[in-house]
């Protein structure tokens, strides 16, 4: 797996964090790293990009940005409305497999969904996935609306021919709530893809030696990592209706 690319069912589900996780993993198993980021939208050329945080986070990993656009837009949206020129998918091919050449791992981190629009013809992080053969990492958030979103994309990716590696939570609340919890088992049946990972509240607010340290506990070994999908699957489970209420009444009594 040279070149893993990876996605999320939305905005602001945890993907950069999570390539920042993965990243570190990886160079904890002492693979050497590259981090694409095609296009960053909605920030100065002098202001830090998801990139860049990425390697504040995980460490000595080499960054590449292919654009960046002033307005926080789709890409395709944000270069025509300043009049830039847009990212296409084959130069993000060509980019990440530049990378690949040089590194054990490259992790291209798309922007907002599988979908978002890089330029004017429809060009997407799928055709850029399909043109590198990479399998595709999706990241989805913890609650209510995560398995239409998830399964929405999962079934895009096949549409499309792509591989779905798994799916990661990227976020997973300090205290969960009873949709998150059962979200768990439900997020393996809508995406047909294993669970790799989750990553705790706030991960990204870590010091960084604290997070490189700790980040491959919230991985799975198909990640570098040491997490049990199983374990938490079966400590975050809720207790069936049935249950509950079988032991209300037996401490009622």
């Amino acid at each position: 797996m040279p070149v893993l690319v990876i996605t999320g069912t939305g905005t602001e589900v945890g993907k950069t964090i999570t390539t920042a996780a993965v990243a570190a993993a990886a160079l904890a198993a002492g693979r050497t790293v590259a981090v694409l980021k095609p296009a960053q939208t909605g920030l100065r050329p002098d202001e830090r990009g998801d990139a860049d945080e990425v390697a504040r986070l995980a460490g000595t990993v080499t960054t590449a940005e292919l654009a960046r656009y002033p307005e926080p837009l789709a890409p395709g949206t944000a270069a025509r409305r300043a009049g830039m020129t847009p990212v296409r998918p084959h130069e993000v091919a060509e980019a990440a497999q530049k990378l690949a050449t040089e590194h054990d791992l490259v992790l291209v981190e798309g922007a907002g969904g599988l979908l978002v629009r890089f330029d004017e013809r429809g060009g997407t992080l799928a055709d850029a996935a399909r043109l590198l053969g990479a399998p595709v990492l999706l990241v989805a958030s913890a609650g209510l609306g995560t398995l239409n979103t998830t399964e929405l994309t999962a079934r895009e990716l096949r549409t499309q021919g792509l591989d779905l590696l798994g799916v990661v939570i990227g976020s997973w609340p300090n205290t969960p709530d009873l949709a998150s919890r059962c979200n768990v088992a439900d997020l393996l049946e809508v995406s047909g893809a294993p669970l790799l990972g989750a990553l705790p509240e706030g991960a990204g607010a870590l010091a960084p030696a604290d997070f490189r340290v700790t980040a491959p506990s919230w991985l799975a070994a198909r990640l570098d990592g040491t997490w049990d999908a199983e374990g938490f699957g079966v400590r975050e489970a809720p207790e069936p209706d049935g249950v509950q209420a079988s032991s209300r009444s037996s401490q009622a009594s």
